[in-house]
């Protein structure tokens, strides 16, 4: 099976995540199965909602071209999920969201969940997803690390700089065992990508979830599923297909906003 792993990011700006993403992912699949990243250009920079909103709409046109291009299966790989919905709408192949299939596996590893996302900017709109996928019971608390995609990256390269993240990481993660969190989330493709070797990973006795292999997996079921059994997103009301008009005219609308490969 082949996935389309669907980026915010500019695989040429950043490189050193693209690459390394791109091994973590081979490491991921099962049998014959094949990740591709592709990203945007210009990439979510500015962590504001009209950037989502403008990501958004290019990672849905670029996941359309993905069922076009033969893909089995497409995972938005950003913890933020968005454009997932119109995606999943748009589309027939199964498509998984980054945020989505974590928060829901974290609820398999215990009850009282915690986010700990990249930057403040993200706090709203990660209680937004909770609460968009009925989670707040489980999804207990939002926090943050603070800091800029540069320093990520330097991190991938430097050991200084990786600790100053894990630091980060660490420090919010305790805050968060503190109000008695059992599993905290990684809540992005970058401290996933960052802590792919932190095996076992616990803060204060609290699991720490690394997003990405569920992502991968469960792209891999999704497909797997879809061959065995036909099961597919339901197109009862949430994610009812559009009409051949609607979807023509999105794609040319939005057609023009291709993927960047890496």
């Amino acid at each position: 099976m082949h996935i389309l792993w669907q980026g915010f990011v500019d695989p040429e700006a950043h490189r050193a995540y693209a690459d390394r993403l791109a091994d973590f992912l081979e490491d991921l699949g099962e049998g014959e199965t094949t990740f591709e990243m592709r990203g945007l250009n210009p990439p979510d920079r500015h962590l504001h909602r009209i950037t989502e909103a403008r990501c958004a709409a290019q990672a849905v046109a670029c996941v359309i071209q993905a069922e076009d291009d033969g893909f089995d299966a497409a995972i938005v790989g950003h913890f933020q999920d968005s454009g997932l919905y119109e995606a999943r709408a748009a589309v027939d192949i199964p498509v998984i969201g980054l945020g989505e299939s974590a928060m829901l596996y974290a609820c398999t590893l215990g009850q009282r969940i915690g986010l700990v996302t990249i930057s403040p900017a993200f706090i709203p709109w990660h209680e937004e997803q909770v609460l968009r996928y009925r989670l707040e019971r489980r999804v207990v608390a939002v926090r943050a690390i603070d800091t800029q995609v540069d320093l990520f990256m330097r991190a991938f390269e430097e050991r200084g700089a990786y600790q100053e993240v894990k630091d980060q990481f660490v420090t919010q993660a305790r805050e968060l065992a503190r109000q008695g969190v059992e599993v905290v989330v990684a809540a992005g493709g970058l401290p996933a990508l960052l802590f792919r070797d932190e095996h076992a990973f616990t803060v204060d006795g609290a699991v720490v979830l690394n997003p990405t292999p569920i992502a991968a997996w469960s792209a891999q079921a999704a497909v797997r599923l879809r061959r065995l059994s036909g099961t597919l997103a339901s197109r009862a009301s949430t994610f009812a297909r559009p009409s051949e008009a609607a979807r023509a005219e999105y794609v040319e609308q939005m057609g023009g906003h291709a993927a960047v490969r890496a």
